[in-house]
């Protein structure tokens, strides 16, 4: 047995569970933790987004003139950074910057986080129902799959984004920047889960022929039990590493459409309307640019890495120490 699942104490042997053994991988990495601390700090600033700005009275649509020079540039030099402003405002219109970002912090993880669960819980169904059923349900979405990937999904979504957001407003469910979220969640979606479906495929068809799965075939066990309670269980480990790494890139994404001017538009926030804005004030105000571009890249530089600090705790090669 590994020495790993067993530990001597003066009290005898004590054994661990793979999750056990996965946290403690996890504790001995600092970057994971401190990554993680970070993580859970911003998520838990863009949930309570509306709590912290009751608290310090900062609105993200609110504008302070009275802050801006004759040009419609923060007076005080670096973007108007104070204490009452922390990273300054908004040249132009006065806005404060901190609080856009934070708002906008929370609708691009918002339709990140939406994005990444949808996508991989398809992914790993269709990746389930292709490995094990093979044959004609393998082929059929297979193909499908392959057409999916043939398609340049950055192009079809700039392509669409106009006739399908006016479509979205025509069944008056969703208006306005709804429309626009509605639309580039759903699009992301649908180019996002054949990746996952594919990795899926490849890990099922492998434990479809162990031992264990053949034992429990023998014994009569159901489908329903073979996949549930043998197959799923041993497939949690690469959808939680994909999950990790997912997330920051859908974060990109999302700020990459906006600054396009194809995701959330104003008033509402959205890092990458802020980027966009940022560009016609590069070159007398940098500082503006820099603010928002620097959060977006520790951002996605922070989760990337909390992603490979979970991908090293769950790989049972790594030593623990």
């Amino acid at each position: 047995m590994s020495s790993e699942l067993l530990e001597s104490t003066s009290s005898g042997v004590i054994g661990r569970s793979p999750r056990q053994l996965a946290w403690r991988r996890f504790r001995s990495n600092k970057t994971g933790l401190i990554t993680l601390s970070i993580a859970t700090f911003l998520i838990l600033s863009t949930v309570f987004a509306t709590l912290l700005r009751d608290i310090f009275g900062l609105d993200p649509r609110a504008r302070y003139n009275d802050l801006m020079n004759s040009q419609g540039f923060p007076t005080g030099g670096f973007n108007g950074i104070s204490w009452a402003h922390p990273l300054g405002l908004e040249p132009g219109i006065g806005h404060d910057l901190l609080s856009r970002l934070l708002f906008g912090a929370r609708t691009s993880f918002f339709v990140a986080l939406i994005v990444t669960l949808s996508s991989v819980s398809i992914g790993l169904i269709m990746g389930i129902l292709m490995g094990y059923f093979r044959g004609a349900v393998d082929s059929t979405l297979g193909r499908f799959i392959d057409f999916l990937l043939a398609f340049p999904a950055f192009f079809m979504i700039v392509a669409l984004s106009l006739p399908m957001v006016q479509r979205l407003e025509a069944t008056g469910l969703v208006e306005g920047n709804s429309a626009r979220m509605t639309y580039l969640v759903l699009i992301l979606i649908f180019f996002g889960w054949p990746y996952l479906a594919r990795i899926m495929r490849s890990q099922v068809l492998s434990i479809r022929e162990r031992d264990y799965v053949m034992a429990a075939r023998a014994l009569g066990a159901s489908q329903r039990r073979i996949i549930f309670k043998e197959i799923l269980p041993n497939l949690w480990t690469v959808v939680i590493v994909y999950l990790s790494l997912s997330l920051p890139g859908y974060l990109t994404a999302e700020a990459v459409f906006s600054f396009l001017g194809l995701g959330v538009q104003p008033p509402d926030a959205t890092w990458g309307l802020l980027i966009s804005d940022s560009i016609k004030y590069v070159i007398n105000n940098p500082t503006y640019f820099f603010i928002p571009s620097t959060a977006l890249i520790l951002v996605v530089l922070t989760f990337n890495l909390l992603g490979d600090a979970v991908r090293d705790a769950l790989d049972p090669r790594s030593e623990v120490t």
